[in-house]
């Protein structure tokens, strides 16, 4: 498995999304109820889409990536990328591998814009071509100007029926997860941990992207038993 198959299982297998320095924002791990999900389709499909890769239903987790990617998920887009350019659930295509990987690399994150220019080395002219021109359809959907606008519809959506949120204040409020990851381990969110603004506000949300992924990956990170798939001849 090469180093940037590695890479891309680390981001979409974990939900914090990635290791964070003291000085890097992140993901906090106790916001991740049920609710939460719903309200972030591009993390919740990210996450489902995950685990149905590493259960090898590699259809299923490409249908679950896209509906990540539909929300302008970076992450999902590129394994999306990943799956067509090794056809892992689908059919081969390194044209449309490529146009994906365009599109995760359109904010110009380090590990996506470095695959990028990886792919456009490996195609011939004639799939550069068909890159191009095949690759249009796909930003006009999963671009970046056609995809942010539908998070921020179910941000501002979810922002506007927040508990408290009429007063302005949930410093006091506490949540107690009864689905998620925090489901009956008795754990509670303190209400202005889950509902700050990085998380719920579009505008903030972006800048926590960005602070999460501009930086490049460092070091090694264990994501477990991941099922290591056979590249095709030429891969």
């Amino acid at each position: 498995m090469n180093a940037l198959r590695c890479c891309v299982l680390v981001m979409v297998a974990l939900l914090p999304m990635r290791p964070a320095t003291a000085q890097e924002p992140k993901l906090d791990q106790a916001v991740l109820t049920e609710g939460f999900l719903a309200a972030h389709p591009d993390l919740r499909w990210r996450s489902e889409g995950a685990r149905a890769y590493e259960r090898q239903d590699y259809a299923g987790a490409l249908e679950r990536f896209k509906r990540a990617a539909f929300h302008a998920d970076k992450p999902s887009q590129a394994i999306i990328a990943d799956m067509y350019w090794r056809g892992t659930g689908v059919a081969q295509d390194r044209a449309i591998a490529y146009a994906w990987m365009d599109i995760a690399a359109e904010r110009l994150y380090p590990d996506f814009l470095a695959q990028r220019e990886v792919y456009w080395a490996r195609l011939d002219d004639v799939q550069r071509k068909e890159a191009i021109e095949r690759g249009q359809a796909i930003l006009a959907e999963y671009g970046d100007e056609a995809a942010k606008p539908r998070l921020e519809k179910i941000l501002r959506r979810a922002m506007r029926s927040m508990t408290g949120s009429r007063v302005g204040y949930v410093g006091n409020l506490t949540i107690i997860p009864h689905t998620g990851p925090l489901a009956g381990t008795g754990m509670t969110v303190r209400g202005d941990q889950y509902y700050d603004r990085k998380y719920w506000q579009p505008e903030h949300y972006w800048r926590l992207q960005d602070a999460i992924w501009k930086a490049p990956m460092r070091g090694k990170v264990d994501v477990g038993e991941v099922e290591p798939v056979k590249a095709p001849e030429g891969g």
